[in-house]
């Protein structure tokens, strides 16, 4: 093979040698395979690994986002979300998010819930809307809340995790997103979301959730002050826990974005960097089934190139329905894709768009 000649007497050949033959690597592997080779390298490593799991389908759902509201009782550096003072925030009620539901597409799967942790609303409040929703659409799959959300419903329900995620079950949640993993190490964490859940807290709730049979996501927030040991620390406490529990749908790499928010100052990561990222995503989480790229966020021109390091999943339509990277800057500012667009955007670049549920059953192949 030609990439053998390639890194014949380099520092990496054992590495690539043990991802060609479909071995784990460690940690300092992932570290030395992230600093040293090139990306040509990587891209060949992780469209492997890609192709022998997905072969090529890229997937993607058709889906609704609720943001219930930019309140919230955190102010992590990074965010570009929530209400600063003096600004206009909005918070909807229970009616409007129902008006949202009652307008959407009739093909729509998915309504994925994600907003700022709001000081006041509970997990009943949420319950109850989870089960009008289902008044409304009963086989709609609800994907709802990040950790740092269910964690404070659910002790300002007086419920412990468990409990909490046990209700919101019994009220109609199907899954729950990646969201507020950013990056597990605490000396990082310290510096750029110093009051919300530990890493430790983040990964105990999905481990719970799982144990209750609520699949779950899993994210990172890169390219702020973390470094590539910090990455693949990040990598491996999700390789770890998906060995122990088997329960996340996706991994989806969230980059950095600077605008409206106490971060700016750093700039953003280059594409180059962004590439590297999700190939090494790819190659590192070998019990993962699935790579991310978030097209509201990276942009769909980068989301289609990624298809050829690592990626196999471009999320939904998403209907011009969410704000949390608008608001950071990102490129798109009204996000949202019709079915003919994803499947063209696809097939550009040689791959064979399939529809999918929100976990990873297919529905229909183009």
């Amino acid at each position: 093979m030609i990439i053998e000649e390639i890194v014949k007497g380099s520092d990496i050949e054992s590495i690539v040698h043990k991802i060609i033959k479909g071995e784990r690597i460690s940690v300092e592997e992932g570290v030395s395979l992230y600093k040293n080779a090139d990306i040509s390298i990587l891209g060949y490593l992780a469209n492997l690994v890609r192709e022998r799991k997905n072969g090529d389908k890229v997937y993607f759902n058709k889906n609704l986002h609720i943001e219930p509201t930019n309140q919230c009782i955190y102010s992590c550096k990074f965010c570009s979300y929530y209400k600063k003072k003096g600004e206009e925030g909005w918070e909807f009620s229970r009616e409007q998010m129902l008006d949202k539901v009652r307008e959407m597409e009739d093909d729509i799967t998915e309504v994925h819930i994600v907003g700022g942790v709001h000081p006041r609303w509970d997990l009943h409040y949420y319950g109850e809307l989870f089960q009008d929703i289902k008044k409304i659409r009963p086989n709609i799959h609800i994907k709802a809340f990040t950790a740092v959300e269910i964690s404070y419903i659910a002790k300002r329900s007086k419920m412990s995790v468990k409990e909490g995620l046990a209700a919101l079950k019994e009220y109609g949640l199907d899954s729950i997103p990646g969201g507020g993993a950013e990056i597990f190490d605490e000396e990082i964490r310290q510096k750029v979301c110093p009051h919300k859940d530990t890493g430790e807290e983040w990964l105990y709730l999905h481990k719970t959730a799982h144990e209750l049979g609520i699949p779950t996501n899993a994210t990172i927030l890169y390219g702020h002050i973390e470094s590539i040991e910090h990455r693949i620390d990040h990598f491996n406490r999700l390789r770890e826990l998906q060995d122990q529990t088997g329960g996340f749908n996706v991994f989806i790499p969230l980059k950095y974005k600077k605008e409206n928010n106490e971060l700016g100052y750093l700039g953003e990561v280059s594409v180059v960097e962004d590439i590297k990222l999700y190939a090494m995503a790819r190659i590192f989480l070998d019990n993962f089934g699935h790579i991310k790229a978030y097209w509201p966020m990276i942009g769909k021109d980068i989301s289609q190139l990624l298809l050829s390091f690592g990626v196999d999943d471009f999320d939904g339509t998403i209907n011009d329905s969410t704000q949390i990277y608008s608001l950071a800057g990102a490129e798109d500012q009204s996000p949202s894709m019709s079915t003919k667009d994803m499947v063209q955007m696809i097939e550009e670049v040689g791959r064979k768009a399939v529809e999918r549920d929100s976990i990873y059953n297919i529905i229909e192949e183009f």
